[in-house]
């Protein structure tokens, strides 16, 4: 059922100041043309992206930062990361985790191989279903994050109480199964947001996580082959990579260790989101 949007007075403004920078870009594209954009200034181009509700990424160039609709600076004023340590030749591995099919094992399996620690993130009927699975994660020492309680799209919510919901249950899921509290790091499904789920989110004092490199693996009856997936995910690998892969894939159970070994190879090395933002 879709949340019904009630509109407060920050968030009246906040759409009054969309409108106002759209207005703004529109004219001056129309008086300069394209070359007028920076006239606007960093912040003002950077808010105007940040309006679109749908995670998105443009690959420029072959292992370079990909650019994303929202920008890193803006980002993190929300406590929100796309990309880790541009500088080093590290990737951050995630997974999500909206069902199990069989393959979390084996890809357990090859993360400890490899020492590469990872984060899950996981809907509260996975937490429910699967608590060996879980417990196996956290005693590996990956980190288990908020993919929300029934996977909705977060975007559509604007009332505070019923995205704290959406995350408090599966909280609560979580330390009913292992007594700990949960890591505070959040991803909205299909990467769909607002700036007030970022906000939200921040005040519930969570790190939202996007990612800068992923492929189509998640179709179960459409797997992509093992050339495909090495097309997408060798030549788009850059420094300080935010990795999203679906832990539901057989193609990603099938390809990790090689996948790994390949990265390795390049140089790379294998990092926490609990260290995303730590070289600033």
């Amino acid at each position: 059922m879709r949340a019904v949007r009630t509109i407060n007075e920050s968030e009246f403004l906040r759409r009054k100041r969309r409108e106002i920078l759209f207005s703004c870009l529109f004219f001056l594209v129309l008086l300069g043309g394209i070359s007028a954009l920076p006239m606007l200034g960093e912040s003002l181009v950077r808010q105007a992206a940040a309006s679109a509700d749908n995670w998105g990424l443009s690959f420029p160039e072959p292992g370079q930062t990909p650019v994303g609709n929202a920008d890193a600076a803006f980002l993190k004023d929300y406590n929100c990361y796309f990309v880790g340590d541009t500088t080093q030749p590290v990737i951050y591995l995630t997974f999500d985790a909206g069902y199990e099919n069989g393959c979390t094992a084996k890809i357990l399996d090859v993360l400890q191989k490899h020492d590469a620690p990872a984060c899950f993130f996981v809907v509260g009927s996975y937490i429910r279903n699967n608590g060996d699975l879980v417990k196996r994660m956290v005693a590996e020492g990956h980190t288990v994050g908020n993919h929300t309680n029934t996977h909705p799209d977060m975007s559509a919510i604007s009332d505070a109480e019923a995205f704290r919901q959406e995350l408090e249950a599966v909280e609560q899921a979580y330390f009913e199964l292992t007594g700990q509290d949960m890591p505070k790091y959040y991803r909205p499904p299909q990467g769909k947001y607002s700036e007030t789920n970022l906000a939200q989110a921040k005040e519930m004092g969570y790190t939202t996580v996007f990612w800068s490199l992923a492929y189509v693996d998640w179709l179960e009856d459409d797997q992509p082959t093992r050339e495909e997936a090495f097309a997408k995910l060798l030549p788009r690998v850059h420094n300080g990579a935010v990795v999203l892969l679906h832990s539901t894939s057989a193609a990603n159970a099938e390809i990790l260790d090689e996948l790994l070994t390949k990265w390795e190879e390049m140089g790379y090395s294998f990092r926490p989101v609990t260290e995303l933002g730590a070289a600033e």
